[in-house]
């Protein structure tokens, strides 16, 4: 009998034998199967390069005001309507006020963040990718 289980999933969504007969034992977690091929050292001496703690630092820096800045000005809408209601049917165009122009500019502002982190997603690329050759010139030199 086979199915995916809940490791296989994490683990990159193979399917894999729930009978441990079938196999001939239990089947590993990940993480056991990591310490065997060498991947969780490998994890570990990326997550103690320099180079790893800035590229984390950077996304974080990035993240995290994005993120708050999103938020706020998502819930500002609802909260202007509901405690500054005459500021916000101020009549801006015709039958347009500012509680439309303010809603509608929540889907450009969407758009402009979006675009924003995806500079900064090809700045954290190029993080990963140093990363990546560094990695691959100490496994070669070891």
């Amino acid at each position: 009998m086979k199915s995916v289980s809940a490791d296989a999933i994490a683990a990159g969504g193979t399917e894999t034998s729930t009978a441990p007969a079938e196999r001939g034992g239990a089947t590993p977690s990940p993480a056991r199967a990591a310490d065997t091929d060498g991947t969780r050292n490998d994890w570990e001496r990326v997550a103690a390069m320099d180079e790893f703690k800035a590229l984390v630092t950077a996304k974080l820096r990035f993240i995290a005001p994005a993120t708050v800045f999103f938020i706020v000005y998502y819930f500002a809408l609802p909260v202007l309507v509901g405690y500054a209601p005459g500021w916000m049917e101020k009549k801006v165009l015709g039958v347009v006020n500012i509680a439309y122009l303010f809603a509608l500019s929540q889907f450009f502002m969407a758009w402009i963040l979006a675009a924003v982190y995806l500079r900064a997603a090809g700045r954290f690329d190029d993080m990963a990718k140093r990363i990546l050759a560094k990695l691959g010139k100490e496994q070669k030199g070891a």
